[in-house]
């Protein structure tokens, strides 16, 4: 190898490193401004964690029989769930500053087309996640509450514990905030290429009984829960396949 390609050798590498750094340093630099975000949020929100729990708790507070309360079966617990609530909450309110952070990484790396088509993506995302965690919260943990209360057996004093309470409905947050994504989900596999718009109505049948043993696995057993997450779910992907469909046409206009 002569004088010259060794030096342009080392200059790519050199430039290579530098690219490697800076993109480390600006990836610090976005997480640093997310976990700000979550931080102010919770900074904010913790002089009122004991409201804040109480606001979670109060599906379940509402539907317990007279006389009956919520408990505490550890020592720390009345003191560290309501702050594991709020830290919950404050990153539930800062997600799309977090969302916005990781987008802000990732454009450089973007074709126009795909910065144009990712934008409402992201947002519309963000809003099917809140939707799906507010339908858990409003619709569905009332009328499951009421269920698991009215199901007790005599003599049994429904008093569940706060921290059990707390990891319940987070499962069921999330669930139900990730189940609100299939119409998102749907369209990025026919914008892949991964799969076609007659493939997925073909499999309409699948994702039917698939909803229903989704629901079945991550929902308590009872059939109120499940029908309420299986239902949303194929809804959403009907949803999902007539938002392909006009996408679809978009760009076929635009050609």
């Amino acid at each position: 190898m002569s004088k010259k390609e060794l030096q342009e050798d080392t200059l790519k590498e050199e430039l290579q490193e530098d690219t490697l750094l800076s993109h480390l340093i600006e990836l610090r630099t976005r997480l640093l401004k997310a976990g700000g975000a979550v931080l102010l949020f919770f900074v904010v929100l913790a002089p009122f964690s004991d409201v804040v729990f109480k606001q979670v708790a109060l599906p379940l507070m509402e539907k317990l029989p007279e006389g009956s309360t919520m408990i505490a079966t550890q020592v720390a617990s009345p003191f560290l769930t309501p702050f594991k609530t709020t830290m919950f909450a404050a990153l539930f309110l800062a997600m799309p500053v977090v969302l916005y952070q990781l987008w802000s990484f990732a454009a450089p790396g973007l074709y126009k087309k795909e910065k144009r088509f990712a934008v409402p993506l992201l947002a519309s995302s963000m809003a099917l996640f809140y939707l799906g965690a507010m339908f858990a919260y409003f619709v569905v943990f009332p009328l499951m509450f009421s269920f698991f209360t009215s199901a007790a057996p005599a003599g049994v004093a429904v008093m569940t514990d706060i921290s059990s309470y707390l990891d319940f409905v987070l499962v069921l947050f999330f669930a139900f905030g990730m189940a609100f994504e299939v119409p998102i989900a749907t369209v990025i596999l026919v914008w892949s290429g991964l799969t076609s718009i007659e493939s997925l109505e073909k499999n309409r049948a699948y994702v039917f009984l698939g909803a229903f043993i989704v629901g079945m696995l991550i929902t308590p057993p009872d059939v109120i829960s499940q029908t309420l997450l299986a239902v949303p779910v194929y809804l959403l992907y009907e949803c999902g396949i007539l938002l392909s469909k006009v996408l679809n046409n978009k760009d076929n206009q635009e050609i």
